[in-house]
């Protein structure tokens, strides 16, 4: 997330003149082993379809990118080696244990309302595609993990979440490397007297997801995950309140609760139901889902706005579990799918010329990713029901869904105008300079003195493509004309997220499976 205070910088790595030894020198062996791959548009047959990529590569290299945001104290088996351990204090400033988790994007703050969201996304791409993704799956696993085991540790008070390590101002001020934080680590809190019915229950959503996630291969965890959950959900419901409103100076407006907190309330229901089959919550649910906002018409869906992935979830409980209490959400998804198909009765959604899908210009390859993954599952549940979505007095297909799903995969891995794939390190072609600090500076390995707040600066503001390849990251994408101009100062364009990637991955392992490349 960027929002950058510039300063000029005198200071010079020399990066300009041994570029190439950093990129090799901080890559190495792990970057090869995860580089473009050279059988990349080899075809493989599916019901005599040809793919024209190679999704598997792409899933692989999604879920990778994922190590690239860790932060805390690096495993045996880091693939992105690049990186170091960083943040290993985090928590100290009011004496709690919040060492790990995930930087959301750019920049060196842990903000808890995106990484939650991310953390849901993953486990339903795991819940809904895990099964196909083979070797892929542990990696999957570790990285929903990796998000869990802080979420734990975040929300181990009972009545309180830790929802922010780092102050994003003074984080923005600086352009450092996570391994080289100066910048104060303050930690910010929702509790009874300050609420944050938002972040809590899609924090609760988050830990009952993966709790589905983990439920065979890890039993305990899973219960564990489960009745953290529960705590938390009754936390978020008992006591109401958007969690800007308390805490605006500090998620503002970084991740400010735009869309209020109807939306978690009822997202997180909707997955407390489906985890724990209790029927508490599917009541609650038949009880307040209009006033928490069921029917309202909004077709935006990502990490500020759940009513369209609840409303498909909830749908799922209707068509394939046969809940007849949730008819009405048929209706609701149906609507929410007839607003972003081209053409359709209802449709409201802007494409670019090259046919993405476009919400808004900042990281809006967020959105390209969140809606097509919900047309991939709600195709998968169309298709177990056998019935269809209407748009007025149109029928579209799961079939349909699910074309329009691939058109917006494939314009993200390079077919577009501009032949560029907006995931780093696939393809022939792809961003270098992405807004990215650990990305953007030189490495440890080859840079062990440490890099100043500011002095990074001079960096940030050059033209030199970036000496660490942030394998798998999906930036923010071209611009409603598919314009692209790959610079390191344009956030909205060239940042990557853990929330962009999140739901791409459960759309790359079906897209992989169903050409035969799984």
């Amino acid at each position: 997330m960027a929002l950058l205070f510039f300063s000029s910088s005198s200071f010079d790595f020399r990066v300009f003149i041994v570029l190439s030894f950093f990129i090799v020198l901080c890559n190495g062996s792990s970057y090869s082993s995860s580089s473009p791959s050279s059988s990349l548009f080899n075809t493989h047959h599916h019901r005599h379809h040809i793919a024209k990529h190679n999704y598997k590569d792409a899933l692989t290299k999604s879920i990778l990118f994922f190590e690239g945001q860790r932060s805390g104290k690096l495993p045996h088996n880091q693939r992105m080696t690049w990186r170091r351990d960083s943040g290993l204090s985090d928590g100290s400033a009011l004496h709690v244990d919040l060492v790990g988790g995930y930087y959301d994007a750019g920049d060196n703050i842990k903000f808890g309302f995106p990484m939650a969201f991310t953390t849901t996304m993953l486990s339903w791409s795991v819940i809904e595609f895990g099964g196909l993704m083979k070797s892929e799956l542990p990696n999957a696993k570790a990285a929903i993990r990796w998000a869990t085991d802080y979420l734990l540790k975040a929300t181990a008070r009972p009545d309180t979440i830790y929802v922010q390590v780092g102050d994003a101002n003074k984080d923005h001020s600086c352009w450092e490397r996570p391994e080289d934080m100066d910048t104060q680590r303050s930690v910010f809190k929702v509790d009874k007297n300050t609420p944050g019915s938002d972040v809590a229950a899609e924090t609760a959503a988050a830990l009952a997801a993966a709790a589905i996630v983990f439920k065979k291969s890890d039993p305990s965890y899973s219960k564990t995950l489960l009745k953290r959950a529960v705590r938390v959900f009754a936390f978020a419901d008992k006591y109401r309140g958007t969690y800007s409103a308390g805490l605006k100076p500090e998620v503002c407006p970084f991740y400010c609760s735009y869309s209020g907190y109807q939306d978690e309330l009822l997202w997180g229901a909707a997955w407390l139901q489906k985890a724990t089959k209790n029927v508490k919550y599917l009541n609650y649910i038949k009880m307040n889902g209009q006033v928490l906002g069921a029917a309202e018409y909004d077709n935006t869906f990502g990490w500020d706005n759940k009513h369209a992935g609840a409303r498909i979830l909830l749908t799922k409980a209707f068509l394939v579990q046969k809940m007849k209490t949730l008819s009405e959400y048929k209706g609701h998804a149906d609507n929410f799918i007839c607003s972003v198909i081209p053409g359709a009765p209802f449709s409201s959604s802007q494409y670019t010329p090259g046919g993405l899908l476009f919400k808004m210009s900042d990281a809006n390859m967020q959105y390209v990713t969140s809606t097509s993954f919900l047309l991939l599952t709600y195709a998968k549940y169309l298709t177990s029901a056998r019935t269809v979505v209407h748009c007025g007095g149109s029928v579209y297909t799961p079939g349909r869904l699910r074309s329009i799903a691939k058109k917006q995969v494939d314009y993200l891995l390079g077919d577009n105008p501009l032949r560029m794939s907006y995931m780093v390190g696939y393809g022939p072609k792809f961003p270098r300079r992405i807004h990215h600090r650990g990305s953007s500076l030189p490495c440890a390995a080859s840079h062990p003195a440490k890099i100043q707040c500011h002095e990074g600066f001079s960096i940030l503001n050059s033209q030199s493509p970036n000496p660490n390849i942030l394998v798998g990251a999906v930036v923010g994408g071209p611009d409603q004309h598919d314009r692209f101009p790959d610079e390191r100062t344009d956030y909205e364009q060239s940042e990557p997220a853990t929330y962009i990637n999140a739901p791409l991955v459960g759309a790359l392992a079906y897209f992989a499976h169903s050409y035969g490349q799984l």
